[in-house]
């Protein structure tokens, strides 16, 4: 149960982080992060938040990965549900600096990569299931051989021209952020020798027996 515990406290952290670095990102007021792009562009003709477009884009995804074999567990639905909620939550406290310079924008930016990327390692870790937009980052890499940054640089570019479309707020920084968070996910996974199409994930029916049985 210990063992199970230090887990999911691995996963909440983890997923806090991810919130965090989105967050950072988008104060650094250069171009939002491709995703954030994407849920701003659905926001801006919906109504809906941008945490609230995350969850619904989330649950979509979700259905996407699930038809490419990828396994899904607590940790999918947690990070579905709770990533959208600490954004909002974050943006409603307003603690992160609004970067006004383009010149340390760009820092600014970096250091929300760095921190997402940090965030999925940890979250990822946790072997509860990895996030929709993490899932589809592994299976693409499965299917092509490819490594995890660029895997996920493939991602980012497409929601990046989707979120154009759409209307989002496209800057240099999300260009630099499209092609920087493969970049920062490959050198945190080095760093911390992980690799994530390597892992074991926990489905539903595994977590449920474990607490149950």
């Amino acid at each position: 149960m210990y063992n199970f515990s230090m887990r999911m406290l691995r996963l909440f952290f983890g997923l806090f982080l991810y919130a965090l670095g989105i967050v950072v990102t988008m104060n650094a007021n250069i171009g939002f992060a491709p995703w954030e792009v994407f849920h701003k562009g659905i926001a801006n003709i919906s109504g809906f938040t941008i945490g609230q477009i995350s969850i619904m884009v989330g649950f979509l995804i979700c259905i996407l990965v699930l038809l490419m074999g990828e396994k899904l567990g607590l940790g999918t639905l947690f990070n579905m549900l709770m990533i959208g909620i600490f954004i909002d939550v974050i943006m409603f406290l307003d603690f992160i600096p609004h970067i006004k310079s383009f010149y340390y924008g760009v820092p600014m930016l970096f250091l929300g990569l760095l921190i997402i990327a940090t965030a999925s390692f940890f979250y990822i870790s946790s072997a509860f299931g990895a996030g929709p937009r993490d899932s589809l980052m592994v299976a693409i890499e499965k299917k092509t051989g490819f490594s995890s940054g660029l895997s996920k640089g493939i991602i980012e570019a497409a929601v990046v021209l989707a979120g154009w479309f759409l209307g989002g707020p496209v800057g240099l920084g999300t260009v630099i952020a499209a092609f920087g968070i493969g970049v920062c996910i490959d050198l945190v996974f080095k760093l911390f020798d992980f690799r994530p199409s390597e892992i074991e994930h926990e489905t539903f029916a595994k977590t449920y027996s474990r607490i149950f049985e």
